[in-house]
């Protein structure tokens, strides 16, 4: 009976932890419609050509919510697992560290704890977000 108890417990919490680890879903960067918005180019801006852009705050207001959140937060209201973007300088200094990250990710002790977000989503995509990102800031 103690096996069986035991055996039973095990089972349990096993699946306890793999429903938890599958919690926030899908973790694949989803895609952003970004059929209005202007076409930028391959090659990658320094300042952000979608600030008060109100197509492109509603494109990054979407795009965030569905790529960023997970560790983010959700409206951009960090829970403390990463930066709190609403408190990212506003104009080309906020930019310039932007770009950076959403390019090469960020790591530490060799364990990524951000993807490179550029290889997934598009440079229009990533400047809508944080055009985004500036509304909610100033608001």
């Amino acid at each position: 009976m103690s096996t069986t108890l035991n055996r039973l417990t095990f089972v349990l919490a096993l699946s306890t932890i793999s429903s938890t680890a599958t919690a926030h879903g899908d973790v694949t960067p989803q895609s952003v419609d970004i059929s209005e918005l202007p076409t930028l180019g391959q090659e990658w801006l320094e300042e952000n050509p979608y600030h008060g852009n109100e197509k492109a705050i509603a494109v990054g207001s979407s795009a965030y919510n569905q790529n960023c959140a997970r560790c983010h937060g959700l409206e951009g209201i960090s829970g403390g697992i990463a930066p709190d973007l609403r408190e990212l300088e506003s104009g080309i200094d906020g930019d310039e560290w932007y770009v950076y990250r959403v390019r090469y990710g960020a790591t530490r002790n060799g364990v990524p704890y951000m993807p490179k977000m550029a290889d997934y989503l598009s440079q229009e995509a990533l400047w809508s977000i944080r055009a985004w990102l500036e509304s909610i800031a100033e608001g």
